[in-house]
């Protein structure tokens, strides 16, 4: 696992450099390692240098959901608040935030879209109404003119609803075939690949489908396999938009450069930190390396034959997340709500390893965005959820993130089945610190420093966290 920070304020911290500290070398490595780590999570095209695969044993490792404790808070920042929006889902995953406010839940194993109402603004769901049921396995959720747009396991539908009451108008239009053979004989999720994410371009006249590989890691016989599907907004004119994507489970549109990013969850098997997951923006005709390298032109060596003209136009994605820790749903933050430096930065809901020795994942995380291109690798934003990395229990596996119309951010939770709202409260008190420098770095908590400090402000200043 990486470990971040950011170096903003190091040269100017160096000039008030003073003989007190006795921590400079162990402080100087600290800051090399986590520089290099930074550089190897954002790669501006260039592949990284990455482990052989099978240097650490293949494992299975699926976690094992039990009860918080009642008192059980997840971790967020200083005056960041955490309560829960609403709860008693069978499976919630994505998020969508209606025209009106309203918050729309697909409710997967359910097979249902959900409906949540705060209508007094307190910070949970006053009421909740099904729009549509007996539906299979729905996933992504989109608006468009007047349409809700649902992304089921095998073809996209749309109902046309009233946008000021969310109600519907009339029954399910199908608009879009997607492949069918989902394979029956493994759960939901392990390499059956069944959701639909879905995002409309800010236009308004393409949409936008992620559709995933049927397997692990083999040719699919299928050409609309890990995939983004581009269409018309009446399912017309569909084609490919890009491809050797393995399992996009989040799509959307950067809101400062307009381009298409996704959230991509890469194949397992081949050791515990092989091969990174992505957060990328995705070109159009652009291959991912899927099925036959992965992150650039690192082959897998279980995919015997090869297409090395193809593997050689293989894109190297923006940044790489831990191996195995699953990004879905993100959301790039636009609200008011929330300090400054969150504006624009996206929020990735990472659902958690199952073939990994130790866990990783199982949060939302932070990518700070400037100019439309990640500024830094990620911090923990809503964490706490898995009390002993080493053992299978965790508290919960976030999937789905959606700002709602007053800032606060929403994070539906299909281990817990319930969704979260995480607000900001200024001066307010949480289980999680920062530097009172007003910094939005994080501590090194592996460094040897004494308690309560910062890594910035105990290098040049020696004040403590509060």
């Amino acid at each position: 696992m990486w470990n971040i920070v950011t170096l903003d304020g190091f040269f100017e911290g160096a000039k008030r450099w003073d003989m007190r500290q006795t921590n400079f070398i162990s402080l100087i490595a600290a800051l090399f390692l986590a520089a290099t780590s930074l550089s190897a999570q954002i790669t501006n095209g260039i592949e990284p240098r990455l482990p052989p695969p099978y240097a650490t044993p293949v494992v299975n490792n699926p976690a094992r959901v039990v009860p918080a404790p009642l008192d059980f808070q997840p971790r967020v920042p200083p005056s960041f608040k955490v309560s829960v929006f609403a709860r008693d889902f069978d499976e919630p995953r994505w998020l969508a935030v209606a025209p009106n406010g309203d918050v729309f839940v697909a409710d997967a194993k359910r097979g249902q879209v959900i409906v949540l109402r705060d209508t007094r603004h307190l910070g949970k769901a006053e009421s909740r109404e099904i729009f549509a049921d007996h539906l299979t396995l729905p996933f992504g959720i989109a608006f468009h003119e007047g349409y809700v747009y649902i992304g089921t396991v095998n073809e996209v539908i749309r109902f046309r609803f009233d946008p000021k009451i969310s109600k519907r108008l009339g029954g399910r239009e199908h608009i879009l075939d997607l492949p069918r053979d989902v394979p029956t004989d493994l759960p939901p999720g392990i390499y059956a690949h069944w959701t639909r994410a879905l995002a409309f371009s800010h236009d308004g006249k393409k949409l936008f489908i992620a559709v995933g590989a049927k397997t692990n890691a083999s040719l699919e016989p299928e050409p609309e396999r890990a995939v983004i599907i581009v269409c018309d907004s009446d399912g017309k004119n569909s084609r490919i938009y890009a491809s050797g994507v393995r399992n996009s489970l989040g799509i959307g549109f950067n809101p400062e450069s307009g381009q298409l990013w996704a959230a991509v969850m890469e194949r397992g098997n081949l050791g515990d930190d092989l091969p990174p997951d992505y957060f990328t923006h995705i070109q159009e005709e652009g291959f991912y390396g899927f099925p036959y390298s992965y992150i650039g032109h690192h082959l897998d060596p279980k995919v015997q034959l090869q297409q090395p003209e193809l593997v050689a136009k293989a894109i190297v994605p923006d940044l790489l997340l831990e191996a195995h820790s699953s990004p879905m749903q993100f959301v790039f933050y636009e609200g008011r709500q929330f300090p400054a430096q969150y504006r624009h930065g996206a929020f990735v809901a990472r659902h958690g390893s199952s073939n990994r020795s130790v866990k990783v994942g199982y949060d939302v995380v932070f990518i700070p965005f400037h100019n439309g291109k990640p500024a830094s690798g990620p911090t923990p934003f809503f964490s706490g959820l898995v009390p002993d990395p080493h053992q299978r229990e965790v508290y919960g596996r976030p999937v789905g993130v959606a700002v709602a119309t007053d800032g606060s951010l929403l994070i539906s939770d299909d281990g817990g089945n319930l969704i979260w709202s995480v607000t900001y409260q200024k001066g307010s008190k949480s289980s999680d610190q920062r530097c009172p420098c007003g910094s939005a770095t994080w501590r090194i908590w592996f460094l040897p420093m004494p308690h309560g400090y910062c890594w910035r402000d105990y290098l040049f200043r020696g004040s403590r966290l509060s």
